[in-house]
C-alpha cells in the first residue's frame, strides 16, 4: 500500500477501506486541472500543521461535493520538504488522527494539488507563483510559518526587491498582483499568535514602505496594500497539536501494509513524513473580512465571525481554558518528577489542580465568545487533549520562557478580579501556581534533588532572588519574595498591591518545608478547594 497507488487507473480501494483508510470522494485529476487554471488559494508553509489541519479541512470540503478547487502550497524556508515529503507522493499525504482512547483514524488527503518552492533560485517555481498571483481567481493566501516567520531583518531590507525572508517575498508577489490591475486579495495568517493578521501586515508593510522610500515602487502600491477594499489581513485563532511523526503510528501503519510510513529529517532539522499525525481536537476561528470571496471552509468546520469575537476566543484560550492549565501543570510537573503531560493527567492532585483553576477560579472572568463554549473547550482539554497518550509533550518543554507567559496566563485574570471588584478570597489555586514558581526557580524537586529549570530569558535574573531559600523544616525569612512578586513585567500585576502577597508568601513557606512539601501542599489546597 503506497500513496501513489491511489492515482493508478487500476487502483482497487477495497483493501484500503477494509483497513480503515478513508479515501478522497472527489475526482483528484479534475480538481487538479480546475485549480491549475483558476487557483483560489495559496498557502505558505508546507509543514505538518498545514497538512494535518488546513489541507485536511479543504479535503473535507471537497468531499462534500460543494467545491471544486484544491490548494497550492508554497514553502518559504525548508525546500527539502517539497522534494522529500510532497513531490514523491504527487502531493498526497495520510492524516492519522490520534485519539485519547489510543485509537487512530486514517484519512488520505488529496486537496493539495501543487507544491512550490517560494524562492527566486527555483525559477520555474517562482514563475508559477507570479503567474498565480496575477490571476483574478486568486482569493486568499494564508500562512502557517510560525510567528518568527513574520520577522523583518535590516539586511533583508537592503536587498531591494530580492528579499530572502517570507514577508519580503509576499510583498514582491503582492506587487505582481498590483501590476496585474490592483486585484483584490485576502492575506490570512493561520499561525498561533495573538492578532496574527496585524503581524503579517506589519511585516509586509515594512518592505513596502522601504521600497517606496527607495523609489523602487510607486506610492500607489503602498496605498493598494492598505486599502481594505482591495487587501485585507484578518485575525484568526488556531488550535491543534501536531507532534513529530510518532513511532507508534509508524508501527500501526506498517502492520497495515502501508509502506510510506518512515520519518524524514531534513538538513534544516524539519521532521516530516508521507504521513502526519495529530490530535483529533482542532479549532480555527477566522475574522470574515475577505475582498474577493473565499473557499467555503465553514463546510469543513472553520468558524467565520467578527474580529472582536476572534479576540474573545483567543483571550478565552490563553487566559483560562488551555494555556494557564499547561503552565500550572508544567511548574508542578517538573517539581514532581514527571516528563509527560499525559502521565500528569493520571495524577489526582494535578488533574484536580488544573480542573479547579479553570472551572472555579478563572471561569468567572471569562467572556463567552458565543461561537465556542468555554466549558466545552475546557472539557475537551481535560478529557481528550491532555490525557492523549500519543501526545509526547513534556512539562519541561512547556515550562520554557515561563517568565514571559505568567502575565498573560494569570495576570489578566487577576486584573479582572480587581477591576470587577470580585472577591479575591476565592483565589486559592492561582496563587498556588505563582507560589510554585518561586519553588520551581530554586531548581530543587520534591525529593530534594537538583534539576535544571527550562530555558528562560529571565532565569539568571530571577533565580538569585530565591537563592537564599532552603528546602528544610523550620523558620526562614521569606521577605526576599517581595522582589519577585512585585514585578509587573513577570506577573502582569503587583500581587502585593492586589492583597495577595502575604497569601502567596505563606504558600511558598509551605512548599519549602522539606522533602515531600510540594506534594503535601498541592494535595492540601486542591482537596480543600
Amino acid at each position: 500500500m503506497k500513496l501513489t497507488d491511489i492515482l493508478s487507473d487500476s487502483f482497487n480501494p477495497q483493501e484500503w477501506e477494509a483497513k480503515g483508510y478513508e479515501l478522497p470522494k472527489y475526482d483528484l485529476k479534475a480538481v487538479k486541472a480546475k485549480t491549475y487554471e483558476e487557483p483560489t488559494w495559496v498557502h505558505f508553509g508546507a509543514g505538518n500543521i498545514f497538512r494535518a489541519f488546513t489541507a485536511a479541512v479543504l479535503n473535507d470540503v471537497l468531499n462534500s461535493g460543494k467545491y471544486d478547487r484544491g490548494i497550492v502550497v508554497a514553502e518559504t524556508f525548508d525546500y527539502e520538504i517539497i522534494d522529500k515529503a510532497y513531490a514523491p507522493y504527487e502531493n498526497l499525504s495520510l492524516l492519522v488522527s490520534l485519539k485519547s482512547t489510543g485509537d487512530i483514524e486514517k484519512k488520505v488527503i488529496g486537496s493539495v494539488v501543487e507544491s512550490l518552492k517560494a524562492d527566486y533560485q527555483f525559477e520555474e517555481h517562482w514563475a508559477r507563483l507570479v503567474e498565480i498571483f496575477r490571476k483574478p481567481s486568486l482569493q486568499m493566501i494564508s500562512f502557517t510559518i510560525t510567528e518568527k516567520g513574520y520577522g523583518v531583518a535590516p539586511h533583508d531590507l537592503e536587498r531591494g526587491m530580492k528579499p530572502v525572508l517570507a514577508m519580503g517575498k509576499v510583498a514582491v508577489l503582492l506587487y505582481e498582483r498590483y501590476l496585474a490591475g490592483q486585484l483584490p486579495l485576502t492575506v490570512q495568517s493561520m499561525d498561533n499568535c495573538s492578532h496574527n493578521g496585524d503581524k503579517v501586515k506589519a511585516g509586509v508593510m515594512t518592505y513596502v514602505n522601504k521600497w517606496v522610500a527607495d523609489g523602487l515602487v510607486p506610492a500607489e502600491f503602498a496605498a493598494y496594500v492598505q486599502d481594505e477594499t482591495k487587501v485585507t489581513f484578518p485575525w484568526a485563532m488556531i488550535d491543534k497539536i501536531t507532534p513529530r511523526p510518532h513511532t507508534l503510528v509508524q508501527k500501526m501503519l506498517a502492520d497495515d501494509g502501508f509502506e510510506d510510513n518512515y520519518t524524514i529529517e531534513t538538513e534544516r532539522h524539519s521532521f516530516t513524513a508521507p504521513f502526519v499525525n495529530a490530535e483529533e481536537t482542532q479549532y480555527l476561528v477566522i475574522e470574515d473580512h475577505y475582498t474577493n470571496g473565499r473557499p467555503p471552509l465553514d463546510l469543513g468546520g472553520v468558524l467565520y465571525t467578527e474580529r472582536e469575537t476572534v479576540d474573545k476566543v483567543e483571550t478565552m484560550k490563553v487566559t483560562t481554558c488551555l494555556n494557564p492549565l499547561h503552565t500550572a501543570m508544567s511548574i508542578y510537573g517538573c517539581m514532581l518528577g514527571y516528563d509527560l503531560i499525559s502521565a500528569e493527567m493520571k495524577d489526582e492532585d494535578l488533574r484536580g489542580f488544573i480542573q479547579k483553576i479553570g472551572y472555579i477560579e478563572a471561569m468567572p472572568v471569562v467572556t463567552d465568545p458565543g461561537v465556542l463554549n468555554p466549558y466545552e473547550f475546557i472539557g475537551a482539554v481535560l478529557n481528550r487533549r491532555l490525557p492523549n497518550p500519543f501526545m509526547p509533550d513534556a512539562p519541561q518543554r512547556i515550562a520554557m520562557d515561563t517568565s514571559q507567559k505568567l502575565a498573560i496566563r494569570f495576570g489578566e485574570t487577576l486584573k479582572k478580579y480587581d477591576e470587577r471588584g470580585l472577591d479575591k478570597d476565592n483565589l486559592v489555586l492561582i496563587p498556588l501556581v505563582l507560589a510554585g514558581y518561586a519553588r520551581y526557580l530554586r531548581g530543587i524537586d520534591d525529593n530534594g534533588n537538583e534539576f535544571a529549570p527550562s530555558p528562560d530569558p529571565l532565569l539568571a535574573e530571577l533565580q538569585p532572588i530565591v537563592a537564599g531559600l532552603e528546602v528544610k523544616e523550620g523558620e526562614q525569612d521569606f521577605s526576599c519574595l517581595k522582589a519577585l512578586y512585585s514585578r509587573t513585567d513577570v506577573f502582569g500585576v503587583d500581587v502585593y498591591a492586589l492583597g495577595l502577597g502575604e497569601k502567596i508568601e505563606g504558600m511558598v513557606a509551605e512548599l519549602y518545608a522539606g522533602p515531600g512539601a510540594v506534594r503535601k501542599t498541592l494535595h492540601k489546597y486542591v482537596s480543600a478547594r
